[in-house]
């Protein structure tokens, strides 16, 4: 193995950080960039095997991390876009979100090529006609999963030019090797940001960005950095809700769509 590779992100020569175990089975190295502090593996012959099941049985905070994010989105999307538009959660899992935010009353759709849709079928983007265009798109645990990441973000602005996510940053210590978020077991998280990292991605993309610590957002329009880190207010929250209200929930509508029936409440 090179001590060598070029950074994805910013295409300067990465240098090798450490080798360690992923999936108990595979030596593989790891690279960080001098100039954008990006981590990446190197290329990751053993995806197949590391999502033989799309959700890892280590990620136990899957429900509890959904629940956090419905207030949050909900927020964000009342804050900054109009509400009453098409969303998309990219890399939507199960499309436990998705349901969620349907019930809430957003009109929300699922994309995901390695997982099952089990929560929010009938509402996968491959279900709408005609353009598929949306207000915001939200890819929650996704970045660190992606082998090119600055091309599948392009992907995403084909759907919509504001992309709020998730992805926990690199520690401040640089002690990488014990970081809880590194996972090698489940061979998943191969690409590792630094908040440098993905300034220079909004930088080369012509996007504005702003981050919380671990969320963060990029728009081709302008953000009001103030407004939003008060999304993440739990008072600012309570305080929007009650002066915006969520559209209607579309729970009945959804059930009604996909059993054929008329049922009203």
């Amino acid at each position: 193995m090179a001590d060598n590779v070029q950074c994805k992100i910013c295409k300067t020569s990465s240098v090798k950080l450490f080798t360690i175990l992923v999936l108990k089975t595979h030596e593989v190295t790891y690279f960080k960039c001098p100039a954008c502090e990006f981590i990446q593996t190197e290329e990751p012959f053993w995806l197949e095997q590391a999502y033989s099941s799309a959700i890892t049985s280590l990620d136990i905070g899957l429900i509890s991390r959904n629940l956090e994010f419905v207030p949050i989105t909900s927020t964000i999307i009342k804050s900054f876009v109009n509400k009453n538009g098409k969303f998309i959660d990219y890399g939507g899992g199960y499309g436990l979100l998705v349901r969620m935010m349907r019930d809430e009353g957003f009109d929300f759709y699922r994309q995901d090529i390695h997982c099952e849709n089990l929560f929010a079928k009938n509402f996968d983007i491959t279900d709408l006609t005609g353009t598929n265009k949306f207000e915001m798109l939200f890819a929650f645990e996704v970045m660190e999963h992606l082998v090119d990441p600055v091309q599948e973000i392009k992907k995403m602005l084909e759907y919509s030019d504001t992309i709020l996510f998730s992805t926990t940053l690199q520690p401040e210590n640089g002690n990488v090797l014990d970081w809880w978020y590194l996972a090698p077991e489940t061979g998943q998280h191969i690409s590792l940001f630094s908040k440098k990292s993905l300034h220079v991605i909004a930088q080369n993309l012509g996007l504005n960005f702003e981050t919380q610590g671990v969320y963060h957002l990029f728009s081709k329009n302008k953000i009001d950095s103030r407004l939003f880190l008060k999304c993440f207010d739990k008072k600012y929250q309570t305080e929007l809700n009650n002066k915006s209200k969520n559209p209607p929930s579309l729970l009945v509508p959804d059930f009604n769509k996909i059993s054929g029936n008329k049922i009203k409440i």
